[in-house]
């Protein structure tokens, strides 16, 4: 679809969508014809499965991409591999950086001591924006509460750099409505979580969080480094900044 449409239709699906549930969104998202291929890109991290839960409500054929950068939490496997196969998830993928490129930039496993961002750009965006290159669309479990950068974040955008449509069905959730969705349907936590670990990325570079500290702050600890990378904001794919 040519960027002007694509533009035009993504502001008509804000405005009609806009008092709309996340579940609503997320159907529109993956039945209308028109929208084109979409995935799911899911971390199996700590608030993933909701987002989870509703695909596999809606249609279990909805292709999950889930990226094992190799430096991922033992848990994290672990839940990804339970949750699949409890949820029934029947197409998911998962996206390795390839051998090669690890073999030659990354031999022995500690990039991310040298350069955390050529690390996620390695282990986890390239190869996510590679994964992507056959969909029309990806859909997100971002938030606006998650950070001042995501504010005004909207049900559907388009990114520019890649005509592609992100969906974004949780926008508008608040963190108690994330509890009371999982409570409600019994869905099982992040092992993690209980561990206080509110945030989980890779094992080297998360650590637990303390009582009244950000959400994030175990993420990249001590660094300016707040986002891998895999989202794009005025041209810029996200991956330092104070309110990233």
């Amino acid at each position: 679809m040519p960027q002007n449409e694509l533009t035009s239709k993504v502001g008509a699906l804000n405005d009609w969508y806009r008092l709309n549930s996340a579940v609503t969104v997320l159907t529109r998202a993956l039945t209308d014809e028109s929208a084109g291929k979409m995935a799911l890109v899911s971390s199996f991290g700590a608030e993933s499965v909701v987002l989870l839960h509703m695909v596999s409500v809606i249609n279990r054929d909805t292709p999950v991409l889930f990226v094992d950068t190799e430096l991922l939490f033992a848990e994290t496997l672990v839940y990804q591999q339970e949750l699949s196969e409890r949820l029934g998830l029947r197409n998911l993928h998962i996206i390795r950086a390839s051998k090669e490129d690890t073999r030659t930039q990354d031999p022995d496993f500690m990039l991310n001591q040298r350069d955390k961002t050529a690390c996620c750009a390695l282990r986890k965006t390239i190869p996510l924006q590679n994964a992507l290159k056959g969909f029309d669309g990806w859909i997100t479990g971002r938030k606006r509460y998650q950070s001042s950068t995501r504010a005004e974040l909207d049900f559907f955008e388009v990114e520019d750099e890649t005509g592609r449509m992100k969906i974004n069905p949780l926008a508008h959730w608040r963190p108690e409505d994330v509890r009371t969705y999982m409570e409600e349907n019994r869905l099982p936590r992040h092992p993690l979580v209980a561990q206080g670990y509110p945030s989980i990325g890779c094992m080297p570079c998360t650590t637990p969080v303390a009582e009244g500290e950000d959400p994030r702050a175990g993420r990249w600890r001590g660094e300016e480094k707040t986002e891998c990378g895999i989202h794009i904001v005025d041209g810029k794919m996200v991956r330092t900044g104070e309110n990233a």
